[in-house]
């Protein structure tokens, strides 16, 4: 596949192995990448400065071609003006730079054309095998989705009003005018009359072209562009946000896990020496220097060692470190971000007159900021409680305390000096637990040297206090993880239930019972408000988009696989020089090419050209067309429209569905291909491929050859004689 930019003389070329390569007109490769999925499609956005590539399990990849920003502003993004650039999602450590592949390159790029504030308005449309299309605008915010085999399809004639449906229908074809008015589509399919019941509706199957009317993309295109602006940032974050309490929840898991198994054998040992006390007894024996069992003896002198103890010590640190770069680096900015942004929303939402009509529901857009402002509380909540990992480092310096104690006495080495516990203050702040744990780990050396009788200046010690709390509250329950699981949920005492319903006359929160909830769960119920917001957009503009016409083309035998068939098409838009419209309500004239199957209409080696299909109307004038005949010794291998002076054209009659393929009243003036006609016809050597690629505003046509070759041919006549008509890069 092959597709020429619109604006610049770029060529970007898909291979068989489904490398995306970009060439400049004389071959200079600028990129390469490799999205890792089968490239079916690809398309250039209407300013050529993102490319988007069509996968075969329906994903559509953008990709920006460009560096230079363009400053012009269609409608200000006010976000810049109080907040940071956008945090990105978070990349787990460990990941090394060949590792990046489409999605990770270009993760900042996307960001930027995602707010869509510096673009033209433009829609990306996509066909699917199943006869779905989908709209997005930019190609990022989904707008409307049809299934060509549900639209009615109604037709005017003699006063009766007909409808049919296509069944089976496979999109092979989409066109999107420029001025965002009509969508025209080829599709194979069975034509069906859903009037007619009483027998056989079944009229044809063949390719049938359709004409869809999307003039709500221009008639509405400032609404959209303002919503897709905040919903497309809005949609990044969230999956900022999804990411973020993904590796939270991942790292602390992996720091905990290591801690409960090592502290798990405990309570065995326990058991196995016929003792009825628990761990926290235990540890609590040991703190206030009471007894020391033999279960717990065996548990920190063989069970846990110092190894282990020094491991955990440090999984539970970089969990911490990395919960704080989390925190405050992806989590909190995202979700002060979204909030902002909703209330943009918001605030457009009650222009009623103008965004009600686009499906932005005032009353979902406020659920949906309610929502966000509770998962604002709950991200405050959880930095609060994330503090409780402070609490391990006083209890892991107890536990190195009474194990070099255990061991100066196995080895009769004498006790360890008295030493002094000094109080150090709790700190919310999740930052401070790497200094607590380079203070640990610094005593853990002194006391080391006090084993190997080497000198120490000093002995840091461990807060007693702390080690109490840690072993009441957090010794077998994790808040953290509480937090991070959906499935929880708190008990709120009565006082703040009533606190907070207070608030609700103050303009607080509707539903008072929000902080029985978890963090997960907070952000699963505004995932779902969004979805549910979102949808109302994407509802309304697909229920705005009809059918206007419908041309079959040719029939295809029954026998045939329509999904399979490989169909030979080509829809182009060029602008009406005549056009009296001014602005951007221009008019455009459609074009629609197609090879006609063998036998097909008793035609063979013929290539039909149809003009106006879709400014044609009952009462207007009607389309027309013209087949072009190829040599009995030709094939042809792809088709493309570069210029349309110097054909005439015959006009169509609209006697559907009596006359059904109108397309033979074509063969009466059948045109012969001149092979012998100058430089209109250029020589190939060897045997090609699809695809053409021709570029109309540049003159050049690109070919592929089985050679592994593709070659460049300038198309206009004018060229100096002496000048090279093409070249090749293999």
């Amino acid at each position: 596949m092959a597709e020429w930019n619109p604006e610049k003389d770029l060529l970007a070329m898909v291979t068989d192995d489904s490398k995306v390569v970009l060439h400049r007109f004389n071959w200079q490769r600028l990129w390469t990448i490799s999205p890792g999925k089968c490239i079916t499609s690809i398309c250039w956005s209407p300013d050529g400065k993102i490319v988007a590539l069509g996968t075969e399990d329906g994903l559509v990849l953008l990709h920006d071609v460009e560096t230079d920003k363009d400053g012009l502003l269609s409608y200000e993004d006010r976000t810049a003006r109080f907040f940071p650039p956008a945090p990105v999602i978070p990349r787990i450590g460990g990941l090394s730079s060949g590792d990046t592949g489409l999605s990770d390159e270009n993760e900042e790029s996307i960001q930027e054309f995602s707010s869509a504030s510096c673009q033209r308005f433009n829609i990306l449309c996509s066909g699917d095998k199943g006869g779905c299309i989908c709209f997005s605008i930019f190609g990022i915010f989904p707008v409307g989705k049809i299934n060509i085999n549900e639209v009615p399809i109604h037709f005017q004639s003699s006063g009766n009003k007909t409808s049919y449906r296509l069944q089976d229908a496979s999109i092979s074809k989409v066109c999107l005018s420029g001025n965002l008015h009509q969508l025209v589509l080829l599709c194979p399919g069975k034509l069906i009359d859903i009037d007619n019941l009483s027998h056989s509706n079944h009229i044809s199957t063949g390719l049938h072209c359709l004409h869809l009317d999307t003039s709500i993309f221009f008639n509405r295109k400032n609404e959209l562009h303002q919503i897709s602006q905040q919903a497309s940032s809005i949609q990044d974050l969230v999956e900022v946000v999804r990411s973020s309490l993904s590796m939270m929840a991942k790292q602390w898991s992996s720091a905990m896990n290591l801690f409960n198994e090592k502290f798990s054998a405990l309570p065995s040992l326990i058991a196995a020496h016929g003792m009825e006390s628990s761990s926290e007894d235990e540890f609590m024996s040991l703190l206030f220097g009471t007894r020391t069992s033999p279960a717990l003896h065996q548990f920190l002198v063989s069970s846990l060692g110092e190894a282990a103890l020094k491991r955990i010590a440090k999984a539970v640190d970089s969990a911490g470190r990395e919960l704080r770069v989390v925190v405050s680096e992806h989590l909190q900015p995202a979700v002060e971000i979204i909030s902002f942004r909703l209330a943009e929303l918001r605030g457009l939402a009650r222009w009623r007159s103008r965004f009600q009509n686009v499906g932005l529901d005032e009353k979902l857009i406020y659920g949906v900021t309610e929502k966000i402002g509770m998962l604002v509380v709950q991200v405050e909540r959880f930095s609060r409680v994330a503090a409780t990992v402070l609490y391990l480092v006083p209890f892991f310096s107890a536990c190195f305390l009474a194990m070099f104690s255990i061991l100066n006495l196995c080895f009769n080495l004498g006790l360890l000096p008295e030493i002094p516990l000094p109080v150090s203050e709790y700190d919310i702040l999740v930052h401070v637990v790497s200094a607590e744990f380079q203070n640990f780990f610094s005593w853990v050396l002194k006391c080391v040297k006090i084993l190997l009788s080497e000198p120490t200046d000093q002995v840091p010690a461990a807060n007693s206090e702390l080690v109490v709390l840690f072993l009441k509250f957090l010794l077998d329950k994790d808040p953290i993880k509480q937090l991070l699981d959906a499935n929880q949920r708190f008990e709120c005492d009565l006082d703040t239930v009533r606190h907070l319903e207070q608030l609700v006359v103050l303009g607080g929160f509707t539903d008072t019972h929000f902080l029985e909830k978890t963090l997960m769960k907070q952000f699963n119920e505004l995932d779902e408000s969004l979805e549910e917001a979102f949808s109302m957009p994407f509802t309304t503009i697909s229920s705005q988009i009809h059918c206007q016409e419908l041309l079959p083309l040719y029939p295809i035998t029954s026998s045939v696989d329509l999904s399979s068939t490989c169909i030979l098409t080509s829809v182009s838009f060029y602008k009406d020089e005549d056009s009296q419209n001014s602005g951007s309500s221009y008019s455009l004239t459609d074009y629609i090419c197609f090879k006609i199957p063998d036998g097909s209409l008793n035609l063979k080696n013929c290539i039909g050209v149809i003009k106006d299909f879709s400014n044609s109307s009952a009462s207007g004038p009607s389309s027309s067309g013209f087949l072009l005949h190829i040599p009995d010794e030709y094939e042809c291998v792809d088709v493309s429209l570069y210029k349309m002076e110097n054909f005439s054209f015959v006009p169509l009659s609209r006697m559907f569905p009596s006359n059904i393929y109108s397309v033979q009243e074509l063969s009466a003036q059948e045109l012969q291909l001149d092979t012998d006609y100058g430089k209109k016809v250029r020589s190939i050597p060897h045997a090609v491929s699809t695809p053409l690629a021709v570029s109309a505003s540049r003159g050049v046509a690109c070919v592929f050859s089985s050679r592994r070759h593709a070659l460049v041919y300038i198309l206009d006549e004018d060229e100096d004689e002496d000048e090279d008509e093409s070249s090749d890069m293999e």
